[in-house]
This record gives structure tokens, sequence and C-alpha cells, in this order.
């Protein structure tokens, strides 16, 4: 279905001032999509250990490895799918699959049901997450696209962080599956709602932004397979992001499930793993709207080489602290400004070198490629600590981690802070 025929007549126009009202809506929804997981970061480890009995670190960050296997997945789909249902409709549907999750995990008899469930949530961030980012870069237009992507992931990792927190120290009190599963169920009802009853459709300003670019107006979306090709493989600069964002996620994953098992290794209680677990996605949250905006003025290359081997640096810490938490929390802030000056700008990276209705499926061909870094990650903490203890797995990450940062700075090219203004169509127009 072409993307003007999407939605009724009406006035349409780019930019974030003229979409306050949406863009505002896809925030929460974006702030509860962040708190699904953040849930799960201070809570799922420890109830993997305590209610099923799981002494392997392989088998307990299982549940990470299906979640990134899903998410890494839909995101591929959901980029192409956009282009033809609707973004709107995916997300309605990411939210219905997420109602199940927290279901599952109360009725779970064994771990591989809780393992199931985290394919549901996968699916669940890879529709509703990947729904909100293209959303908000359909309403803003060229010109803020970096900070209307940094006001995004501050949100969703502000969830994920307060999430987080709230949890652990609920969990000192409560069993830590009854305050996963309560605050589940309400989370993902809240957010159905918003999702199907206020938030609207962006097609047309797809169409507007396209109207005047440097490419045709009759452009169709690339297919599946091209995107894939091009962020994959052909694309030099596509590549070198897609590679950063598996290793950033690859980061994420060891956070959400190794170091609450490092620190309870050495004695820290739950509410101590859930302030250290909340600490490093609220620094990522909050740090986001500078350093997206940032990127919009000196360009995308240095906040992601900066990010990367700032993200190295605060692993080495971690993994020579021997599980002390005052370290531990140094590491979780200098962790969380790495990640920020990265997970916003790669996106506005990939967005700035693709045309107007190319982009849905590519940034989805990254996003895929970014959230394998869960699988990677949940797989190389979890046998790395088997085998080299905590502190030898998170020093391998943080060699990777470095050595991913080098790779963008040799292979992407810089661009002119004035990029965005190669496209700009900002005035009113009619679908």
């Amino acid at each position: 279905m072409p993307l003007s025929w999407q939605m009724p007549l009406r006035r349409v126009e780019l930019g974030l001032r003229e979409n306050l009202t949406q863009f505002s809506l896809l925030l929460a929804v974006n702030a509860f999509v962040g708190a699904m997981v953040g849930l799960e970061r201070s809570t799922l480890p420890l109830i993997g250990q305590d209610d099923f009995d799981l002494a392997s670190s392989t088998a307990v960050l299982s549940f990470i490895v299906a979640f990134g296997v899903a998410k890494a997945v839909t995101n591929l789909a959901a980029g192409s799918l956009a282009a033809r249902t609707g973004r709107q409709r995916l997300l309605i549907i990411g939210w219905a699959l997420a109602l199940p999750v927290p279901l599952l995990i109360a009725a779970a008899p064994a771990w591989s049901v809780v393992v199931g469930a985290n394919v549901l949530l996968g699916v669940n961030q890879g529709l509703a997450w990947s729904m909100t980012v293209v959303m908000k870069i359909d309403l803003v237009g060229p010109r803020r696209r970096g900070f209307a992507l940094g006001l995004n992931e501050a949100v969703g990792y502000g969830g994920v962080a307060l999430a987080a927190a709230a949890s652990g120290w609920l969990a000192a009190d409560f069993a830590p599956r009854d305050v996963l599963v309560v605050a589940g169920v309400v989370i993902a009802t809240l957010a159905l709602v918003l999702s199907s009853v206020f938030v609207r459709d962006t097609g047309e300003h797809v169409a507007l932004e396209q109207q005047g670019s440097a490419e045709p107006d009759d452009e169709r979306a690339p297919s599946l397979r091209a995107a894939l090709v091009d962020a994959s493989w052909r694309r030099r600069d596509l590549r070198a992001c897609s590679q950063a964002g598996l290793v950033n996620n690859l980061n994420d994953a060891l956070a959400w499930g190794l170091v609450p098992l490092y620190l309870a290794a050495h004695g820290a209680g739950v509410g101590t793993i859930g302030l250290v677990a909340g600490i490093y996605p609220a620094v990522w949250g909050v740090a986001q709207i500078a350093t997206g905006a940032w990127s919009d003025r000196v360009g995308r290359k240095p906040p992601i080489v900066a990010g990367m081997l700032v993200q190295a640096v605060a692993l080495g810490l971690l993994a020579l602290s021997g599980g002390a938490v005052g370290t531990a929390i140094a590491a979780s802030v200098i962790l969380g400004l790495g990640t920020a000056l990265v997970y916003p700008t790669l996106i506005a990276a990939i967005s700035d070198r693709v045309s107007p209705v190319s982009r849905a499926p590519v940034v989805g061909v990254y996003r895929f490629w970014r959230d394998w870094g869960y699988v990677v990650g949940g797989l190389l903490a979890g046998i790395g600590a088997d085998v080299l203890g905590f502190g030898g797995a998170i020093g391998v990450v943080a060699g990777l981690t470095a050595v991913s940062g080098i790779w963008v700075a040799l292979a992407l090219d810089a661009e002119p802070p004035s990029l965005a203004e190669q496209v700009a169509p900002t005035g009113p127009a009619r679908a």
C-alpha cells in the first residue's frame, strides 16, 4: 500500500515542535518498552539461580540468547514490513505479544518456559522499539535527527534504569518473580492502550521528506535482501556501524546477565545489585540527550569512536574490580557514558547515509546486527565465566570493544556536520 494512502487527509509537517504531541506519546511508549526489559535486569538472573537451581552461568544466561535471537530476527523483518503495512500496526502487534510474557514467567514450571517467554519479549522489543525509533525519525525530519534519537533512547533506557532499580528494591521485600510478573502485566497493558488509541502512523511524513530529498519521488524501499547486503557487507560505512552496534549490545548483554551474578558471588545483596543494574542505563539514558545533539554538530564519527573506547575502559575497570561494589558503580557510570556516545549516534549515522524510503529497511538490518550482540554476548559471557571466571570473561569483552572502536576509526568516513541540511523539506503539505 502506498505510504500516502495510510491515513485520512490532514496537514503534515516535519519537525519536533510541529509534531510534539505525537513525539511525546511515542516517548511514553518507549519508556514502557524499556521498562519491560528493566524489570528483568536485577531479578531474572537471580530467579534462575534461586527458583530453578541453575548452577551454570551459561544456563542462566540462556534467556538472553533467546531474547537476542528473537529481537534480532524481528528487527530484520520489521524494517521491511513497516514500509508495507504501516508503523503503528506493527507497534500494536508488538505490545499484544508482550502481554503473555509475565504470565508465562509466573506459571513457569521449568527454566525452559522462562526462556520461551523471553522469545516473546524479544519480538515485542524488536517491533515496539524499532517502530518508536523509526516513527520519531519520520516526524522530526533530518535537521534534528540526532537530538530526537537521543531523546528516544534517553527515555527508553530511563525506563530500563527505573524498572531495574525499582524491581531490585522491591525484590528485597517481596519474591523477585512476583515483582516482575505484576509490574510486567501493568506496563504491557498501558502501552497497548496508548499505542492502539492515541498513536498515529507516520507514513505521510516519510512521503513528505522523500519529496524534498535528492532521490526520485517514486523511489521504492529496497528489498530485504538488498538492504541486508548493503548494511552487512557491500557498503563500508554501513558495515562499520553494524559491527559497532553488535559489540555495543554484546556489552549490554554482559551488564544485564553477568554483572548481577558477579556481584552476588562477592556478597552483594539484591538491593545493591538493583542499584548497580540501574545506574548504567540511567547514565546512558540521560547522557544521550546531549550526545545525540552533539553528533548533529560535530558529525557522527567522533562520538562513536570515543564511545567504544570509553566502554572498553569501563569494562577493564570492572574486570579488575574483584566484584567490589564501589568500583562496580564507578565502572557502571563510565560504561553508561560510553554507551550514550554510541547508541543514538549509530542509528543517526545509518539514517544520514540512506534515502528516506530506504530508512526503515536499512535501520532494521542495522538493528538486526546490533541485537545479535545479545546472542553473542550471552554465549560469550556465559561460557567465558564458566571457563575463565567472571573477571576473565569481562576482560575479553573489553578487548573486543576496543578493537571495534578502532575499526570504526579506520572504516567510517567523517561526514560534514551539515549533512542533515542537504535534505530539508520543513514546510507544511497535505497528504
